[in-house]
C-alpha cells in the first residue's frame, strides 16, 4: 500500500513539474511576444509613425496585464511607452493616468526616493509642461533633482540633467535669469565631468543659446550655437539628424535678424539631412519644412511658402493626433500666411480649428487662446462681420483683464 502511495506522489510530482514548466514556457514566450512588440514600437516611433505605434503599444499593455503581476516593472514600462506616445500625439488625458500608475508601481517597488522614480517623476512633469501647468511640473521636476542630488552628490553628471530640465520650464516661464543660473551649473558639471566636446556638453550649449535667443541677445547666441554646430559635426558627421537641429536653431537665429540668405541655405541644409535620414513624412521633416516657409513669408516670397506650410500641416495631420499642439502651430501659421495677404475667407476657418485645439489643450481663458481670438477678430472686421467680431474682442480682452 505504501508503495503504492510513494508512486502515486512521485506521478504526482512529475504531472505538477510539466505543468510548471509548461507555464514557464507559456510566460517565457509571452513575455517574448511582449518583447517583440516593444521593439516594433520603437521602430516605428523612430519612422514617426506615431498612430501605428501607438495601436502596437496598446496590445503591448494588454499583454503585459494579463502576462504579469499587476505591479510588475513591464507593466510600468508598457503603461509608460503607452503614455509617452499619448503625449507626443496631443493625448494628455490619457497620458495622464498611465503616467500616474506608472509612477505608482516604481514608487511601491523601489521607495518614493529611489532615482529609478525619477523617470517617472520627468515624464509627468512633461507632460504638465506641455500643457504649461507649469506648477504642477515645476513640483515633480524638484522632487527628482532632490533624490539625484541625496543620491549622487551635487555635481554627478545625473544631476545636470535634472537641471536643464529645470532650467527649460523656466524659460518657457520667461525666468530667464533663474534659467540662465541652472543652464550654467548644468554647463559646468558636464565640461568637469565628460570634457569640453562631449556630447552632453554640446546639449547644454544649445540650451543656454536657446534662452539668449528667446531674450534678444543674438551675439552671445549665436557664439554658442555655432560652438555646438561645431562639435555635433565633428562627433557624429555631417550628415546627421542632431546636426539638423542645430542647423535650423541657427538659422532661426539669422531669420530673426533679417539675415535670410545665411538662414536659407541652414534651412535647406537641414531639410535635406532629415529628408535623407527619415522618410519624407516624418514629423522631423515637417518641423524643417515649417521653418523654410516661415523664412520666405518673411519676405514676401508667398508663392514658395504656401506649399511648404502646407506640406508641413499635411504630415503633422498625418502622423500626430488631430488635436496635437504642432497641428495647431502649423494651422496658425498657414493662417497668419493668409491673413498678410488679406485672404481672410481662407484664414478664417483655420483660425477657428487653432481655437478649438487651445481651448481643449490650455483651457478658455488662456492668454494663447486670447490671440487667436484677436487674430479672429481682425478677420471677421474685415469680412464685414461686425456682431462676431464684437464678441470676440469681448471674450479676449476679458482674458487679458482677469490675467
Amino acid at each position: 500500500m505504501r508503495k503504492h502511495f510513494n508512486i502515486y506522489l512521485l506521478r504526482l510530482k512529475i504531472i505538477l513539474l510539466m505543468l510548471l514548466s509548461i507555464f514557464l514556457i507559456c510566460t517565457c514566450a509571452k513575455e517574448d511576444s511582449w518583447m517583440s512588440l516593444n521593439y516594433k514600437v520603437t521602430k516605428l516611433c523612430q519612422q514617426g509613425r506615431y498612430p501605428e505605434a501607438t495601436e502596437v503599444a496598446e496590445e503591448a499593455l494588454q499583454l503585459a496585464a494579463k502576462t504579469f503581476r499587476s505591479d510588475h516593472p513591464n507593466v510600468a514600462a508598457s503603461l509608460n511607452n503607452l503614455a509617452q506616445l499619448y503625449r507626443v500625439q496631443g493625448r494628455y488625458a490619457e497620458a495622464e493616468p498611465l503616467y500616474k500608475q506608472a509612477l505608482e508601481i516604481k514608487e511601491k517597488a523601489h521607495g518614493p526616493d529611489h532615482p529609478d522614480v525619477t523617470t517617472s517623476l520627468n515624464n509627468l512633469a512633461l507632460l504638465y509642461h506641455s500643457q504649461n501647468k507649469y506648477g504642477e511640473a515645476e513640483a515633480l521636476s524638484k522632487r527628482a533633482l532632490e533624490i539625484w542630488e541625496k543620491a549622487r552628490g551635487p555635481d554627478h553628471p545625473d544631476v545636470a540633467k535634472w537641471l536643464n530640465n529645470m532650467a527649460a520650464l523656466y524659460r518657457a516661464q520667461d525666468r530667464f535669469s533663474e534659467a540662465e543660473a541652472l543652464y550654467k551649473r548644468a554647463l559646468e558639471i558636464w565640461e568637469k565631468a565628460r570634457g569640453p566636446d562631449h556630447l552632453d556638453v554640446v546639449k547644454s550649449l544649445n540650451n543656454l543659446a536657446l534662452l539668449y535667443h528667446s531674450q534678444g541677445k543674438y551675439a552671445e547666441a549665436e557664439a554658442l550655437y555655432k560652438q555646438a554646430l561645431e562639435i555635433w559635426e565633428k562627433a557624429l558627421g555631417p550628415d546627421h539628424p542632431d546636426v539638423a537641429k542645430s542647423l535650423n536653431n541657427l538659422a532661426a537665429l539669422y531669420r530673426a535678424q533679417d539675415r535670410f540668405s545665411e538662414a536659407e541655405a541652414l534651412s535647406k541644409r537641414a531639410l535635406e539631412i532629415w529628408e535623407k535620414a527619415f522618410r519624407p513624412d516624418h514629423p522631423n521633416v515637417a518641423k524643417s519644412l515649417n521653418n523654410l516657409a516661415l523664412l520666405y513669408h518673411s519676405q514676401g516670397k508667398y508663392a514658395e511658402a504656401e506649399p511648404l506650410y502646407m506640406r508641413a500641416l499635411e504630415i503633422k495631420e498625418k502622423s500626430l493626433w488631430p488635436e496635437h499642439p504642432d497641428v495647431a502651430k502649423s494651422l496658425n501659421n498657414l493662417a497668419l500666411f493668409y491673413h498678410s495677404q488679406d485672404k481672410y475667407a481662407e484664414a478664417e476657418p483655420l483660425y477657428k480649428r487653432v481655437l478649438v485645439i487651445k481651448e481643449k489643450a490650455l483651457g478658455p481663458d488662456h492668454p494663447d487662446v486670447a490671440t487667436v481670438l484677436e487674430n479672429m477678430v481682425k478677420c471677421c472686421r474685415e469680412m464685414g462681420k461686425k456682431d462676431e467680431a464684437e464678441s470676440l474682442e469681448a471674450r479676449a480682452k476679458n482674458i487679458r483683464a482677469n490675467r
